[in-house]
């Protein structure tokens, strides 16, 4: 099972330089071979890799960098060319330096008078990480982790748009999940934009609309931004304030779903939800950014590998069950709540009194009894 873990990086003024090279070579290299492949046709990655020697006599600079990180970007071009001939994406577009910058390298094992060696090492106790021509770097994450068992398979270093630098590094874990337990509590889940998550206990969990908090800031910005003449330093300034404020949305937003999830996952052992079609729903302009901003896929797939992770279990209906119209007391179907603004409503047939989301989390449950004791 393959596992990765994402820290934060601290190089020193040396090291620092030496990364913005190696980004710039490894940006390099996929664009010059991504033009040749756009102008001569497509080459596999075995030849582009020979022809990359003869890059090293024309352009002596790309010794300075890991020459690792250089073949994993031909890899990695191979790769956008696989994923557009299987329809997985579009063509393949060359890198830009005003964007995101990352580089990938691969772990290399040696071993020399019966002591082994690997280009890459992870020290948790004393927080560092030892990477090609980079040496020690500290890190900050994992508070609570002490040592990391399995093999580092690659990492990738990876500089955001606020000047943060971080590293992704990938492990081969031996997978040790824990075995399936005897289940004693069940809860069906709706998401929604107004509550994020409304349990079938009747709990509910709001939804901090963490884009609309900052978006006159994020209008107020981008209006001064166009403004300024592109590339200059008062530009980049505003940029960078631009992203600064994106990162804090997104790391707020997770830090709330994180939150949730693991609540959930403690506190029951079978956990039910819809499954959603984002693409689908995000086709209705007046939503889209409200659905988007709610990461209704990052609930779900986080709540899909914490369970199997501590052995409970997690179970989705299906997309088109009409958990919002059925009357969980009597089962009657209520054309009325159609209207997504009808947030209540009387039963015609048990005259009972339904909260909309309640009364959708109830029958998610229900439903979700199918797959666990089979249809």
């Amino acid at each position: 099972m393959y596992k990765a873990y994402k820290f934060r990086l601290y190089p020193n003024d040396r090291q620092e330089l030496l990364i913005n090279k190696t980004f710039g070579c490894y940006r390099f290299i996929y664009n010059y071979f991504l033009d040749k492949c756009k102008n001569n046709g497509y080459q596999k990655a075995f030849d582009m890799c020979i022809k990359l020697k003869e890059l090293y006599i024309e352009y002596p600079w790309l010794k300075e960098v890991d020459s690792c990180s250089l073949r994993c970007a031909i890899f990695n071009l191979e790769d956008a060319y696989k994923n557009f001939f299987n329809k997985r994406s579009n063509y393949p577009t060359f890198k830009s330096k005003y964007k995101r910058q990352t580089y990938r390298t691969n772990c290399i094992r040696s071993e020399y008078k019966g002591k082994k060696y690997a280009s890459i090492e992870l020290d948790l106790k004393n927080k560092t990480i030892k990477l090609p021509k980079l040496g020690l770097i500290d890190i900050r994450g994992y508070r609570k982790l002490e040592v990391i068992n399995g093999d580092i398979i690659n990492v990738t270093i990876i500089k955001e748009n606020t000047g943060k630098y971080y590293v992704s590094v990938l492990i081969s874990e031996i997978e040790t999940l824990k075995e399936k337990i005897k289940p004693k509590s069940i809860v069906g889940i709706d998401l929604g934009i107004k509550d994020l998550v409304v349990t079938s206990s009747g709990k509910k969990y709001k939804n901090p609309k963490e884009l609309k908090k900052y978006e006159k800031r994020i209008k107020r910005i981008q209006r001064k931004l166009s403004r300024q003449v592109k590339g200059s330093n008062n530009y980049q300034k505003t940029k960078i304030k631009i992203s600064k404020l994106y990162s804090k949305i997104k790391n707020s937003r997770k830090h709330n779903i994180i939150r949730i999830v693991n609540k959930l996952i403690k506190e029951y052992d079978i956990i039910i939800s819809e499954k959603l079609k984002i693409k689908e729903m995000s086709q209705n302009h007046n939503m889209a950014k409200n659905i988007l901003d709610a990461s209704f896929y990052k609930i779900c797939n986080m709540l899909q590998y914490k369970s199997r992770e501590e052995g409970k279990y997690y179970y989705q209906v299906d997309t088109y069950y009409p958990s919002s119209k059925i009357c969980s007391c009597c089962g009657e179907k209520a054309e009325k709540t159609n209207d997504l603004g009808v947030r209540e409503w009387e039963c015609d047939s048990c005259k009972s009194k339904n909260d909309r989301d309640i009364n959708a989390s109830i029958n998610i449950m229900f439903e979700g009894l199918k797959y666990c004791f089979g249809k």
